[in-house]
C-alpha cells in the first residue's frame, strides 16, 4: 500500500492506494467519528464489495443506500434518497458517509455530506480508475441539472480515499479507457515526463497490468494533490484540472447524460483543446497528432459527436463553471505538459475549432 496526503494544514487527510484496501478496517476507524455510518453505493457495485465494506465497519451502526447506476441519475432528485435515508436513520451531525463507487456516486454522496445538517464527515472508496486518480480527491461535490453539468455542488474535503486497486478488475473496459483519461490529463496539464510513459505504456494499462496502474494512479493523485493544496477553491491554478472539461461537459450536456462516459467526453474535449492550441500557433501540427495517437491509444474517441452542433456546442460552454463575469475562460496547451488558463484568446481560432468535424 502506498499513501499520498492532500496537504491542507488541519483538514489535511490521506490517499491510501492498493490492492484489497475496501475491507480494511484500520484504515476506517481513525477517520469515523461518530458511531453511525451511512455507506452510499449503487446498483452495481453495490453486490460486489458492499458486505465487505459493512464488515469492515462492524464496530459501527451501519445503514446503506443503493442508488441507480448511470451520469443521468445524478440529479437532485436522486440525491434525495440519500438524506431520505439518513432522516429515517436518525443520523445526527456526527455520522459519516461512505462513498463505495464511481466519480457519480462520490460527487453524490460528498454533496449530501456537505449539506445535510450543514455538513458531516465522509470517506471516499472509489472503485473506477476515473475516480480513483480524480473525481475521489479534492473536495469537489456535487450534481448535475438538466442546463449544465456539476452547475449544484460545494467544495467539501473528505476524511480520507481509500482506493482499491483490485476492483479495477471488475471494470468494463469501456469504463477503464474512461478513467484513463483523465490520467492523460495529468501528464499534458504538468507532467511531460508522465504524458512521454503514458505512450509507451499504455497497453500495459489497457491490459490491467498492477504495477502500472498503481503507478499512473499514483503519479494521477500526487499531480492532483499538489494542485489541490495550492488552490484548494479554484481560485487560479486548480482551473488546469479541467484541461478539456469545458469542452467535454457539453458534449455530456448536449448528447444526454450517461450516452457519452465523462472521460470520454473529456478525450474528444483535450483533443479539441490541442486544435485550438494550434490554431493560436502554441501547438504545432505534429503536437496535435500525438496527444490524438495516445488518446486514440487508450480507446477513446478524439473528435467531439456531429449531433452536437457547433452552435449547440457555443451554448452550453457559456453556462459552463469557469465563465468569469460572462467572459469564457479555457484551459489550452503552449506545450505538451505545459498548459494555461486562458481568457484572452481569438475567438475565432474556437469558431474554427467547434466547426471542424
Amino acid at each position: 500500500m502506498r499513501t499520498l496526503t492532500v496537504d491542507l494544514g488541519d483538514r489535511s487527510y490521506p490517499i491510501f492506494i492498493g490492492p484489497d484496501l475496501v475491507d480494511r478496517a484500520d484504515l476506517y476507524r481513525p477517520y469515523v467519528h461518530g458511531r453511525q455510518v451511512m455507506v452510499v453505493t449503487n446498483e452495481t457495485v453495490g453486490p460486489l464489495y458492499l458486505e465487505r465494506v459493512i464488515g469492515a465497519l462492524a464496530d459501527f451502526r451501519v445503514e446503506t443506500v443503493v442508488l441507480p447506476d448511470g451520469e443521468q441519475y445524478k440529479n437532485l432528485d436522486v440525491l434525495d434518497r440519500i438524506y431520505t435515508a439518513l432522516l429515517e436513520a436518525r443520523f445526527d451531525r456526527r455520522c459519516t458517509l461512505v462513498a463505495l463507487g464511481g466519480g457519480v456516486v462520490g460527487d453524490m454522496t460528498g454533496y449530501a455530506a456537505a449539506s445535510y445538517q450543514r455538513g458531516v464527515n465522509f470517506i471516499q472508496v472509489p472503485t473506477t480508475l476515473l475516480s480513483q486518480v480524480d473525481s475521489s480527491v479534492g473536495g469537489k461535490t456535487g450534481v448535475n441539472h438538466a442546463l449544465g453539468k456539476n452547475m449544484i455542488g460545494a467544495f467539501h474535503q473528505p476524511q480520507c480515499v481509500i482506493a482499491d486497486t483490485a476492483t479495477l478488475n471488475t471494470l468494463p473496459d469501456r469504463e477503464l479507457s474512461a478513467g484513463l483519461a483523465e490520467v492523460i490529463k495529468y501528464g499534458l496539464i504538468n507532467d511531460p515526463e508522465f504524458f512521454t510513459w503514458l505512450e509507451t505504456a499504455m497497453p500495459k494499462l489497457r491490459q490491467r497490468d498492477p504495477d502500472a496502474l498503481s503507478h499512473a494512479i499514483e503519479r494521477s493523485c500526487a499531480d492532483k494533490a499538489a494542485i489541490v493544496a495550492a488552490d484548494e477553491l479554484e481560485a487560479g491554478q486548480r482551473a488546469l484540472l479541467n484541461l478539456g472539461h469545458t469542452f467535454g461537459h457539453a458534449i455530456e450536456t448536449g448528447m444526454g447524460y450517461g450516452t457519452w462516459l465523462h472521460g470520454e467526453a473529456v478525450a474528444a474535449g483535450m483533443c479539441m483543446a490541442a486544435a485550438m492550441s494550434a490554431r493560436l500557433g502554441w501547438l504545432t501540427p505534429s503536437d496535435v497528432e500525438q496527444v490524438r495517437r495516445v488518446v486514440a491509444s487508450a480507446g477513446l474517441p478524439v473528435d467531439p459527436p456531429p449531433e452536437v452542433s457547433a452552435q449547440r456546442f457555443s451554448e452550453l460552454m457559456a453556462v459552463d463553471k469557469k465563465v468569469m463575469d460572462g467572459k469564457m475562460r479555457l484551459v489550452l496547451m503552449q506545450g505538451l505538459g505545459q498548459s494555461v488558463i486562458s481568457g484572452d484568446f481569438d475567438r475565432a481560432a474556437l469558431d474554427q475549432t467547434l466547426h471542424e468535424r
